[in-house]
């Protein structure tokens, strides 16, 4: 990944010809206080006209073909299915989006969830999702890649900035409920402070990505809590949102 300004960074990873992608950091906007400064959430706190004035610069900085379609996120497994000229109400609620069609910006907020876009190789069906551990262990990878329409060796996927294993601590009732559905998910825990384990949430995509075939899996080294950059929830509590980006021209 590459950083284009203050604002964006340009993921690297085999892309077909007219699909683009990109990543938000913290500065360069127009919000105070914890949300300082370029804040894309809208549902943190912030002071409403200076998101709407993030997300305008959003659009101008990376030359959007339209507004990105912004979802309310849930940590669920609902997904949106975006049609040819249809934006939809951002009050819309799912934790992914899918579109078919050249135009739609499809973009997930996070401060320390694992935002994950995918990309046929073809270039015609693209996906973002929002990837928690909640939504990890729902499936919402497994459910957003069958939504793509194509066999897992032909989908892309770039694992954008999450909060890294150095710093992701979790009770042992977390590790129990991943280990109940995979046991190979084990590798993924390291022990902790007394019950407690550090828990790689990348590993986790990419276990789960590749049980469903996917094996070009880019990405996945980047630490938000660890990374001043980054808006962390875990680090901070009130904080900003960053966007993940995915779109076809």
């Amino acid at each position: 990944m590459h950083a284009d300004s203050d604002s964006i960074q340009i993921p690297d990873w085999p892309l077909p010809k007219g699909v683009r992608s990109a990543f938000t950091l913290r500065h360069g906007g127009y919000s105070d206080g914890p949300y300082d400064s370029f804040n894309l959430g809208d549902h943190v706190g912030d002071d409403p006209e200076s998101v709407a004035k993030n997300r305008q610069y959003l659009v101008e900085l990376l030359s959007l073909p339209e507004e990105p379609q912004w979802l309310r996120q849930v940590h669920g497994t609902d997904l949106l299915q975006i049609p040819a000229d249809s934006h939809v109400s951002s009050a819309a609620v799912a934790d992914g989006a899918v579109t078919h069609v050249a135009g739609p910006v499809l973009a997930v907020l996070t401060a320390d969830c694992l935002p994950v876009l995918a990309c046929s190789r073809d270039g015609q069906h693209l996906a973002a999702f929002h990837a928690g551990w909640r939504g990890l262990l729902a499936g919402i990878l497994e459910k957003g890649v069958a939504a793509l329409g194509v066999p897992g060796e032909e989908v892309l996927i770039y694992l954008g900035p999450a909060i890294g294993s150095g710093a992701f601590e979790v009770g042992p009732e977390l590790r129990a409920a991943f280990l109940a559905e995979d046991p190979g998910s084990d590798s993924a825990f390291r022990p902790g402070q007394g019950d407690r384990w550090w828990a790689d949430i990348y590993q986790l995509a990419r276990q789960r990505l590749q049980r469903v075939g996917v094996t070009a899996i880019y990405g996945g080294d980047r630490c938000t809590f660890s990374d001043s950059d980054f808006f962390s929830y875990r680090r901070d509590g009130i904080t900003g949102r960053m966007a993940s980006l995915l779109w076809r021209e």
